[in-house]
């Protein structure tokens, strides 16, 4: 990996029960997956690409991502990506790890290197007053405490994330460039959006 540009992890680890189960990040908006359009913003920002994803990882085989379960049992929830994707990245040997939600298409394309030169060793993403903060870079060094705190039996995304005194990363856009896709109602939107 180089030096210059971390790596990054798509985390789709969720049951998606809004959508109705089964991987919302495979649905489609304006003809793709909607993590095709994930993938198409964030691969140019970043060195390697993984996805976050429990379950039979053939069904992810056409986006030809190295797929990283959860090192924890139970669907623990996003945080358990994030250290899935901490563990991935330091056995290469980077320092840090962007990651990112699979429901959001309209990722800036200045995400990573606004929020890798913001300062801070902890960024993540806040747009029109609201926090996003599976969306960040993280330290690989924290993995240790992110394991306990999860051990711990600990699920709460921001608790964690100030616990390492981040720093939130302010974006604007239109549409906005977080807006996820949770519901039916969701996509039908996005696929308005898109088409604007």
């Amino acid at each position: 990996m180089s030096q210059s540009l971390p790596p990054a992890v798509i985390l789709a680890g969720g049951l998606s029960r809004r959508m109705g189960g089964g991987d919302k990040c495979l649905q489609h908006l304006a003809g793709r997956p909607i993590l095709s359009h994930v993938m198409g913003r964030l691969s140019p920002q970043v060195d390697a690409l993984a996805l976050n994803a429990n379950g039979d990882p053939s069904r992810f085989d056409q986006f030809d991502l190295a797929v990283l379960a959860d090192p924890l049992p139970d669907y623990p929830g996003p945080l358990a990506g994030v250290l899935a994707a901490m563990e991935w990245a330091a056995r290469s040997g980077a320092p840090r790890v962007i990651t990112v939600s699979a429901d959001v298409p309209f990722l800036p394309n200045d995400l990573v290197a606004r929020l890798t030169g913001s300062g801070p060793a902890a960024c993540y993403a806040r747009s029109y007053g609201r926090d996003h903060p599976t969306i960040g870079v993280w330290p690989v060094s924290a993995a240790e405490g992110l394991r306990d705190y999860l051990m711990a039996g600990n699920r709460r995304v921001l608790q964690w994330v100030q616990s390492l005194d981040a720093q939130p990363v302010d974006f604007t856009g239109n549409p906005d460039p977080f807006l996820n896709i949770n519901t039916p109602e969701d996509l039908a939107n996005a696929t308005r959006l898109h088409a604007l």
